[in-house]
């Protein structure tokens, strides 16, 4: 039986670290203000765990992005499938990443897609060369997460 997962990516400001990784996927954010009502309105929670970003609530130091197509829980927002969570840590990224996401263009479209991503604040790192593998860009995120794009 295949396991349930979500990629975990560490930021400084995991809201707008999830809008560009939203824009750049045409993922969605996903919202769970209705659960934080509930768990506020509960007293599980207090206003110091919740902040407001782009008209919404959500979990202090922490945002997630889901694939469109996916099922998703209503009550929470929490998506099924496809998903990266991004969690606030108080040390800034220190070196390569050792695991990274690979966008890939269609056929084409490569030069455009990189052109897109800068224009979300994505910045070309290098390109690459591999000969019958193609050639593909280097890029980091707006915080120096690397990825690439094919």
């Amino acid at each position: 039986m295949a396991l349930s997962w979500k990629l975990v990516i560490d930021s400084t400001n995991a809201p707008a670290l999830a809008d560009f990784w939203a824009s750049a996927l045409g993922y969605e954010v996903e919202d769970p203000t209705a659960l934080i009502e509930q768990l506020l309105a509960a007293g599980h929670i207090g206003e110091e765990a919740v902040t407001e970003h782009r008209g919404r609530k959500t979990f202090r130091g922490y945002a997630a992005i889901r694939h469109p197509e996916d099922l998703f829980d209503e009550t929470s927002g929490v998506g099924r499938g496809r998903r990266l969570l991004f969690q606030d840590v108080p040390e800034g990224k220190t070196g390569k990443n050792r695991l990274h996401l690979d966008i890939h263009s269609e056929p084409g479209g490569l030069d455009k897609l990189v052109v897109g991503l800068e224009d979300l604040g994505a910045t070309r790192v290098r390109e690459v060369n591999k000969g019958p593998a193609g050639h593909w860009w280097i890029m980091q995120d707006p915080e120096g997460n690397e990825f690439c794009v094919a």
